[in-house]
């Protein structure tokens, strides 16, 4: 029987985790909630098991073979080094550690190379869920035709940023229907009916960060055999689930039903309806990536393109969850059943 300590129990990205892992081969674990003194306490659940959240300390890793991290960057950095000296794997959910030595970044969707990942690997970083979405794609393109070039911006939404987010813009959204200031503690700006590509100097978020982030582990997964990305992340006034629109340049003109091929299959769900595209709404509490292909027409043969865009949307919680149990799934066969100590 497997132990396992989720760190950050009580936020969105911890709830989203124990849902997943409900329905996964790891759901007869005995779990141990952890969180913040203030959600110490709590009554709450994983699959069929009814537990309380308790206050993280020096022994709450104790025989925990695996932590996952799904609170905030600060949470992580101040405890993922007890879980270490306590026999436990360490999963990343806040991407606090992606640059640390030793550390792996991981995608299993991806079908890349596992061999670097062994028993003594001290930590993993499940890739950010937009990385996952964007390395998905191309990676499936490239088997079509090489890519030239490809953009793509990145439409976040507030629960990237935690519960404290989603509260401010709801906020924002009432004070601004009610003729009142704007609440700006996260933001530092007007997030509410409004895109931005930065936020204010007090901000306790940063689009930058995020941004950079993706692109060093859209790098260190593709590990130069993916196509260049260039990357823009613009925080959209939603609630939920992320969005993508790409442009594409390819090598050569490729059949736009080759194009459909390559891209559709597992995890990733191709929409032809016009009259159905994807959105964060309709991603919400699904396990594939939302997408449409739109290819630019080469003069008069409609049938091939050299050009497309793609129009992709994803539950950003659920996706972040799925690659996060993937990766234990992953160091599961690497690791004896069971503690350690």
């Amino acid at each position: 029987m497997y132990k396992i300590a989720i760190a950050g129990a009580s936020s969105l990205l911890g709830r989203e985790l124990k849902d997943v892992l409900s329905d996964s081969p790891l759901a007869s674990a005995n779990f141990a909630l952890l969180d913040e003194e203030e959600a110490q306490g709590q009554l709450d659940q994983v699959g069929d098991e009814v537990t309380f959240i308790q206050a993280i300390s020096a022994e709450a890793f104790d025989r925990a073979d695996f932590t996952f991290f799904s609170g905030t960057e600060e949470l992580t950095r101040r405890y993922w080094r007890q879980a270490l000296r306590a026999g436990s794997t360490v999963l990343d959910l806040s991407g606090a550690l992606d640059q640390e030595p030793g550390v792996l970044v991981r995608a299993p969707w991806l079908g890349t190379e596992a061999a670097a990942v062994d028993l003594f690997t001290p930590a993993v970083v499940p890739a950010h869920p937009a990385v996952i979405a964007l390395a998905l794609l191309m990676d499936r393109l490239q088997h079509a035709a090489p890519v030239r070039f490809a953009a793509a911006t990145v439409l976040e939404p507030a629960s990237e940023f935690g519960r404290v987010a989603m509260d401010e813009l709801h906020q924002q959204t009432v004070s601004l229907l009610s003729f009142q200031s704007l609440p700006r503690a996260v933001y530092d700006a007007q997030a509410a009916y409004n895109l931005l590509c930065g936020m204010g100097e007090s901000s306790a978020v940063s689009l930058p960060a995020v941004e950079a982030r993706i692109r060093r582990q859209y790098e260190a997964l593709t590990a130069g055999r993916g196509p260049a990305l260039a990357v823009q992340v613009i925080h959209a006034p939603v609630f939920h689930g992320l969005a993508f629109s790409i442009a594409v340049e390819l090598e050569r003109p490729v059949e736009t039903m080759a194009l459909e091929e390559a891209l559709s299959g597992e995890h990733v769900e191709l929409i032809a309806d016009d009259t159905d595209s994807p959105s964060n709404l309709a991603a919400t509490g699904q396990n594939d990536v939302l997408l449409r292909l739109r290819p630019e027409p080469m003069g008069r043969n409609s049938r091939f393109a050299s050009r497309l865009w793609l129009w992709a949307a994803a539950d950003n919680l659920r996706l972040a969850a799925q690659n996060a149990v993937q990766c234990a799934l992953e160091l599961r066969r690497l690791r004896p059943q069971g503690s350690v100590q």
